[in-house]
């Protein structure tokens, strides 16, 4: 939901929503820090701390068991499946599965799809994905003799090239893997019409929402995805990697498993002993997210029920609100910076189609010594190819990638002038 579509007010209490992240309360040299690193995970705020802390205390067990703390065990995980079906607006929570991470469940999706995949198939990954979206679909067609195919990229502004995408598909491909939103540049990819494009051609469609869950709305219906990944842990919450999968594809679907593991979904795609403080942490950090919606409605009963699903749908119109502001203000201040130039979309009329992930790269100056010269004066940032080595390869950024500053909804106004001023000092 972009922000000129909401239509209901947005005042951001960010004041408050800082006083509940105990991190942010961390200083270096006198100096409040500057959390610009929650493209590589966000901080989390106290309730998910304690929520955490109050499993492992409480109800720390195994599932399946006759026992109270068990019994409470699986009655906090199945809610969690159900918040994160919310999350998502996923239609049923058994179709909500979790793992170690992102990376590790595409590793196994990849390895159970390409068993369905024979020499001639052909999959579609892109140059702007994070490598966890790219290497496991070229592994998996590697073993099954499948053909990949890389959509290129517009160098003017490192978006993908859709006429490259549409001559790559036909009807011999099998799968297109593409991510929500780039981890690097910070832009909105058009995942509703890349999914309505193969699914004409026939084929399947797996989006990496990593880096887009905690800026905008993720909705698996609109999108029309057949499977979605995202980390709790870049939207304030613990390490615990989410799963969507269409019902019918993730009973149907044979995965690597276990004999004595169950054979329904989800728990069929769940391998092993799951994290399941992390788990309850995720669903305290939707709970988090739920009442940032400012009304009269208390947040706890409105924590629970489909009214969760309207109240994020305002919350997250509310974020993409704010969050334009700080993408404003940043590339405002970035553009009077002449040894500075954003690699992605920079035009300050199109910040409605990217997130305030921003990465640069200086003339006479290594992301690292800058990188490490914020961090220096309490501003965390981060250099590299961030993981996502297909497109500092595409773009020409190796060895050093680039600088990335990422915003979140609890950054502020007067942070982005902070970060702006030091680096037109730094690289002065």
């Amino acid at each position: 939901m972009a922000a000129d579509q909401c239509d209901f007010p947005c005042s951001w209490p960010v004041a408050e929503i800082r006083s509940r992240f105990p991190a942010l309360k961390r200083q270096i040299g006198g100096l409040p820090v500057c959390y610009f690193d929650g493209p590589a995970g966000s901080q989390v705020s106290q309730s998910v701390a304690d929520a955490v802390a109050d499993y492992l205390i409480r109800c720390n067990s195994n599932r399946g068991s006759a026992n109270a703390t068990a019994i409470e065990s699986d009655h906090l995980i199945d809610a969690a499946h159900q918040a994160v079906a919310d999350f998502l607006n996923a239609p049923d929570p058994a179709t909500v599965c979790f793992g170690a991470n992102m990376t590790t469940i595409t590793l196994s999706v990849s390895r159970a799809l390409s068993r369905t995949w024979s020499p001639g198939d052909e999959i579609i990954v892109t140059r702007l994905d994070h490598d966890a979206n790219v290497s496991p679909w070229v592994l998996a067609a590697r073993d099954a003799g499948a053909k990949v195919h890389h959509v290129d990229l517009n160098p003017d502004d490192w978006t993908l090239n859709l006429d490259d995408f549409r001559s790559r598909l036909s009807d011999r491909t099998r799968l297109v893997a593409a991510g929500l939103a780039s981890n690097a540049t910070g832009t909105i990819n058009p995942i509703e019409q890349i999914a309505e494009e193969s699914h004409s051609a026939g084929a399947l469609v797996y989006v990496d929402a990593v880096h887009a869950a905690p800026h905008r709305r993720i909705d698996v219906r609109k999108l029309n995805c057949d499977f979605l990944v995202c980390s709790a842990y870049k939207f304030f919450g613990p390490h615990v990697g989410i799963l969507y999968g269409r019902e019918d594809l993730l009973t149907e679907i044979e995965p690597y498993k276990l004999r004595p593991a169950p054979n329904s979904i989800p728990g069929r795609w769940m391998t092993g002993t799951q994290n399941h403080e992390g788990i309850v942490g995720t669903k305290a950090c939707i709970d988090y997210l739920v009442s940032l919606n400012q009304d009269d409605c208390d947040n706890r009963r409105c924590s629970e029920g489909n009214d969760r699903i309207e109240r994020l749908n305002r919350v997250f119109c509310q974020i993409d609100q704010y969050e334009q502001q700080l993408s404003l203000r940043f590339l405002q201040g970035i553009a009077e910076i002449h040894d500075l130039s954003v690699v992605g979309i920079s035009n300050q009329n199109m910040v409605q189609h990217r997130v305030p992930t921003f990465s640069l790269i200086s003339r006479r100056h290594l992301p690292q010594t800058l990188a490490t010269r914020l961090a220096q004066r309490g501003i965390f940032a981060w250099a590299g190819n961030h993981y996502a080595l297909p497109f500092t390869e595409a773009a020409d950024l190796e060895p050093h990638g680039t600088l990335r500053i990422g915003a979140l909804h609890y950054n502020t106004i007067q942070e982005i002038d902070r970060v702006i001023g030091t680096l037109a000092e730094l690289v002065s």
